[in-house]
């Protein structure tokens, strides 16, 4: 295993060390609000841990996510929007690659409410939507309401499926659930496009 594998795999394991702990939300909250913006480790795998250890928190588990993954969004839109120039060497050498950034900025300019939704909701790194939308300048508001829908959405789903299933659904989830997301958005976008057609 190289040394970047070894260092996320402790990284991941430090994140899910939490949820048996007396801080898992405090924990949950603050990881969803990093991962928006720089953080690698996504917050379902806090998420799904969290809900496990106590359905009982599960559904203001599922709203503290949502929430501070909406103010890291937030906080990225506004790297983005004020600190790009001092900031994006940090980020093409940490956090995403320049041509991964160029693209996005390239997709806002058609689609700003699709493209936000589609990157909270789906595996696609939110983080680089978020920087983007703030350089791309795009209306603040809706980048605010496609995010809390598209990331309230993938909690939601992450939060009731480990609710209802427990942990047998662990294998199903981490192998299926990105695939299931952009199957859903695909659909979804398709849908809205036919009654375009037709109207």
């Amino acid at each position: 295993m190289s040394g970047v594998l070894r260092w996320h795999r402790r990284l991941y394991d430090w994140v899910l060390h939490w949820a048996s702990t007396p801080s898992a939300m405090t924990a949950l909250f603050l990881l969803a609000l990093a991962e928006s913006s720089f953080f690698p480790i996504p917050p379902d795998v806090l998420l799904a841990a969290v809900v496990l250890s106590d359905r009982r928190r599960a559904w203001r588990a599922a709203a503290l996510c949502t929430v501070g993954s909406v103010i890291g969004g937030a906080l990225g839109y506004m790297i983005g929007l004020g600190f790009w120039d001092a900031t994006q060497d940090f980020f093409y050498n940490h956090v995403f690659s320049r041509e991964a950034y160029e693209y996005v900025r390239g997709l806002y300019e058609t689609w700003n409410f699709w493209v936000v939704f589609i990157a909270a909701f789906t595996p696609i790194p939110y983080k680089v939507f978020t920087i983007a939308g703030g350089v791309a300048r795009i209306s603040f508001p809706t980048f605010l309401i496609a995010s809390a829908v598209g990331r309230g959405a993938r909690f939601v789903l992450v939060t009731w499926l480990f609710h209802h299933y427990g942990p047998p659904i662990r294998g199903f989830v981490d192998r299926y659930l990105g695939w299931l997301t952009l199957l859903f958005v695909a659909l979804l976008v398709g849908g809205f496009a036919a009654l375009s057609c037709a109207a």
